[in-house]
């Protein structure tokens, strides 16, 4: 403690904030991989949400704050002995503090895309084109067969057509859905 308060006040500043942000960061970094962080109903993130959109990475986070701060204060040990001017030390600092928060949030980015959602609703359905697995009555007159797909996956579902006849193998396109289990479709 005593080497740190022997130090120029700007790097014992940068020391500080090095320190702290590290213990903290690597707190969050347990909590999060033992999946405890947020779970307890305790959220620490401002809502930066100014748009109005639903995106999945908030400007204003205590998260980011350590991000930034993280960056800041260890480019700034780093480079202070190789930056004569101090203004320009904590210019490149925040930068560097900046990109951080970049970095963090393309690497947030690419993780989400890995959760993409491909569970199966039948409102995907409408405006695909589908083959007839088993023959389509005219008029509503009975239920057939169709094949069709959604997200690569191939879905055999009930179909009704207001037309003529389709027969198998024919292809058709479904216009509408009716109580949420039945297509409605019609001759291509």
């Amino acid at each position: 403690m005593e080497t740190l308060l022997n130090l120029e006040p700007l790097l014992r500043v940068y020391w500080f904030i090095a320190i702290i942000a590290s213990l903290i960061f690597i707190v969050q970094t347990i909590l999060t991989f033992t999946g405890s962080d947020a779970t307890d109903g305790i959220e620490a993130d401002f809502d930066g949400d100014f748009d109005g959109s639903d995106a999945p990475f908030q400007l204003f986070s205590f998260r980011n704050l350590i991000n930034f701060l993280l960056g800041f204060s260890w480019s700034g040990i780093s480079l202070y002995k190789s930056i004569e001017g101090k203004a320009l030390l904590i210019f490149v600092s925040v930068v560097i503090g900046a990109l951080f928060v970049y970095i963090f949030f393309l690497v947030i980015s690419q993780l989400l895309k890995l959760s993409e959602d491909n569970s199966f609703s039948i409102s995907k359905t409408i405006n695909k084109s589908a083959d007839v697995y088993l023959t389509i009555p005219a008029q509503r007159s009975g239920k057939g067969k169709v094949l069709v797909s959604v997200h690569g996956s191939l879905h055999e579902l009930d179909a009704i057509t207001d037309g003529e006849k389709i027969p198998s193998g024919a292809m058709c396109k479904v216009v509408a859905i009716e109580n949420d289990q039945l297509l409605i479709v019609e001759k291509l």
